[in-house]
C-alpha cells in the first residue's frame, strides 16, 4: 500500500487505521469494545436483546469504512475526502444530539468529538494542500492543470482519480 502523498490524506489514513482496528475489536471483543463506549455489560442479556447483534453490524460497518478510507488515502480519492468531512459534520451532530437527550451515554460524546475533529482536520489539510500546491515542494501529489497527480517519488503524471 502506498503511503499518503498528502496532508488530507494522512487524516483519512489515520481515522481508517483507527476504524479498521476499533471494527476488529468489537468483532472479537464485543464486551471490550461496549465498556470503551460506556455501555453496560451485564453478565446475562435479556431476551429480545439484540446488543450484540447491533455490535457485530456496528463493528463490521467500521471496519469496513476502515477499509474505504484507507483506499482513498493510497488513491488520493481528493472528491472522497470531501465528501466525508460534510459526512462526518452530520454524524458528530447525530451523535452529539443522542447525547445531549439521553440516548446515548456521556462517555459516547467521544465518538462525536472524534467524527467532528475528524472532519476539521480533514477540512483543514485539504485546505492547507491547496494552498501549497503553489510552491515546488506543494506540487508533488496535488492535482495540475492537466488533470494529472505528480508523483512524489518521480514526478510522473499519473491519472487522477477525483477526475
Amino acid at each position: 500500500m502506498r503511503l499518503p502523498r498528502s496532508g488530507a490524506g494522512w487524516t483519512m489514513a489515520v481515522f481508517g487505521v483507527l476504524a479498521l482496528l476499533l471494527g476488529a475489536l468489537g468483532l472479537i471483543w464485543p464486551e471490550a469494545q461496549l465498556r470503551l463506549l460506556g455501555f453496560e455489560v451485564p453478565a446475562r442479556r435479556a431476551a429480545g436483546d439484540y446488543t450484540g447483534t447491533f455490535l457485530t453490524a456496528s463493528s463490521m460497518a467500521s471496519f469496513n469504512m476502515g477499509v474505504y478510507y484507507l483506499l482513498s488515502a493510497a488513491t488520493e480519492w481528493r472528491a472522497f475526502y470531501r465528501f466525508t468531512v460534510v459526512f462526518r459534520l452530520v454524524t458528530f451532530t447525530v451523535f452529539s444530539i443522542a447525547v445531549l437527550s439521553d440516548v446515548a451515554p456521556d462517555r459516547f460524546f467521544g465518538v462525536a468529538a472524534w467524527e467532528g475533529l475528524g472532519a476539521v482536520a480533514t477540512a483543514l489539510a485539504l485546505r492547507w494542500d491547496a494552498r501549497r500546491v503553489g510552491s515546488p515542494a506543494g506540487r508533488a501529489g496535488e492535482s495540475t492543470r492537466s488533470g494529472a497527480v505528480a508523483d512524489v517519488a518521480g514526478g510522473t503524471p499519473t491519472a487522477d482519480p477525483a477526475r
